[in-house]
């Protein structure tokens, strides 16, 4: 998983940036992370609108535009390493890149934003489509699975920005809470198939034995329960029902992970920001369910931000930080300002929901401040291995 593979003879034209698909999508997720916070705070205070209603700005622009942009640059470096086909770059590359950037500069105000919405809309389809050769042509028929998650994630994105255009109303909702779960279902394939083997491989460089173990009955469990928490949820939106399959749910991802000696990794930041993200997913999971028993005292937006700043953005920074060095013909050991990185967005995610849930003075300000800052971290450390050619001369 995410080794280069490069064919004989091949070498590389044009700017860097533009030679494999994690660098232009690494480094506009790390750049989206670091201001759409602050702009939001800014917004909440009064200090001027984006283009679009507020809430669904920001909503939108943390799943269908940092998160997305994540997920762009991880399957376009993924699918050549499954397959073994040659990666998606120069100006095909640069126009998906330039489809994302066109929508958030026009959801500020920058365009009009039918143009952004139309380039937002575009995106996941051109990507899909660009994946959906290679992956067929080689038979991938396990990871066939992204197309389709990628094909429903454009649904939901259009359900936002029907209402975004003022053409719908309460389609923003049903949009937004999908692209949440099917974020967290990428992330739980995903994580099931890195966090053992990664995990295993990296304690073994520093003496540790594991073993993790392997229920493939406990992840078809937990993967279903999963799908089955995002049905409830949007069918019946605050139901003690859909509470009921998040709280099923939650356990079941709770005991998958448990075989995954995530307690071991404390020692290698790279392993343990991966089982931190995959931990917020129950957390999140059992914070939804809980709020419908008790809606009092767990609202639903604080599960909310444990899926999204704590689970999304916990594994979005491990993925992209470890794929980075790999693909970059560097070593997988992160700088310190990277593992400050990690605690500063463990720390903004764990303000943002436990901190408002104790009701403690500025917490939403230092939250999302904490949480930026993370992103700022590593947009300084990524910026350059992202723009700047491999150091060992290999192409990619």
């Amino acid at each position: 998983m995410l080794i280069q593979i490069e064919k004989p003879g091949v070498s590389d034209h044009g700017p860097a940036v533009l030679r494999a698909g994690f660098r232009p999508f690494f480094l506009l997720a790390g750049l989206q992370g670091a201001v759409m916070v602050p702009l939001w705070l800014l917004f909440l205070s009064g200090g001027g609108q984006p283009a679009v209603p507020a809430w669904l700005w920001h909503g939108h622009e943390m799943v269908f535009g940092f998160a997305v942009a994540a997920v762009c640059g991880f399957l376009l470096t993924a699918v050549p390493n499954w397959t073994g086909a040659a990666g998606v770059k120069g100006w095909r590359l640069g126009l998906l890149a330039g489809l994302w950037l066109v929508a958030r500069i026009a959801f500020l105000g920058g365009l009009p934003v039918i143009v952004g919405a139309a380039c937002d809309l575009l995106l996941l389809p051109a990507l899909g489509g660009l994946l959906a050769r290679p992956l067929i042509l080689a038979g991938k028929l396990r990871n066939m699975a992204f197309l389709l998650l990628l094909t429903i994630l454009t649904v939901c994105d259009a359900l936002v920005l029907a209402e975004m255009l003022g053409w719908t109303a309460g389609t923003g909702r049903i949009g937004l809470w999908g692209g949440v779960f099917l974020l967290c279902m990428m992330i739980a394939i995903v994580g099931g198939r890195i966090i053992p083997g990664f995990t295993q491989n990296g304690l073994r460089q520093i003496g540790v034995a594991v073993q993790p173990v392997a229920r493939p009955w406990l992840d078809k469990a937990a993967l279903a329960g999963l799908a089955l928490s995002a049905i409830g949820w949007l069918a019946l939106p605050e139901s003690r029902i859909a509470g009921t399959f998040c709280l099923l749910a939650a356990v079941a991802h709770l005991v998958r992970m448990a075989g995954w000696h995530g307690q071991k990794t404390a020692r290698v930041p790279l392993l343990w920001i991966l089982h931190a993200g995959y931990l917020w997913l129950p957390v999140g999971l059992a914070l939804l369910g809980a709020s419908t028993f008790i809606p009092s005292l767990l609202p639903p937006a604080l599960a909310l931000h444990a899926l999204t700043a704590g689970c999304i953005g916990s594994m979005v920074i491990g993925v992209m930080s470890r794929a980075a060095l790999g693909h970059s013909g560097r070593p997988l050991q992160p700088s310190g300002i990277t593992v400050a990185a990690y605690g500063f967005i463990q720390a903004g995610a764990l303000l943002r929901v436990f901190g408002l849930l104790a009701g403690l003075p500025f917490a939403l300000d230092i939250s999302g401040a904490l949480w930026s800052l993370g992103w700022l971290l590593f947009v300084l450390v990524y910026a350059p291995i992202c723009l700047k050619p491999r150091e060992d001369g290999r192409p990619g």
